[in-house]
């Protein structure tokens, strides 16, 4: 995952303060533009969203890929999510599982997260 600096969530994850209460610094900007920006492709996110609802916990991807594009373009989406801090991998024999790394969501959902009314 992507190095934030700024402060921690309730469970220690490393995060920046919510964009409500304070300006991000640039390496932590730098760091959460790289998760959204994996995240701003429609492939990406749908393969993001079948590993984080797989009732596993995990997929194969043998499981997830059936997005509708060609298999190697498959992989090279599955990289740009693990790049990103967004997903770990395991080889097991011949397959790839997938898990969504918890300390990016929490990163992403703190945030985006409010103090303020709205």
């Amino acid at each position: 995952m992507p190095d934030l600096q700024q402060s921690t969530t309730a469970s220690g994850i490393p995060c920046c303060p919510p964009v409500t209460t304070a300006a991000l610094s640039e390496p932590d900007a730098e760091a959460m533009a790289a998760m959204f920006k994996a995240l701003s492709d429609p492939v990406r996110l749908r393969l993001f969203s079948r590993v984080a609802s797989h009732p596993a916990g995990e997929a194969c991807v043998c499981d997830i890929q059936d997005v509708g594009v060609s298999q190697p373009t498959v992989s090279h989406h599955l990289k740009k999510l693990r790049e990103a801090g967004l997903l770990t991998s395991e080889r097991r024999a011949t397959w790839v599982y997938y898990r969504v790394a918890p300390e990016a969501l929490s990163a992403m959902a703190h945030l985006l997260s409010s103090t303020r009314p709205v």
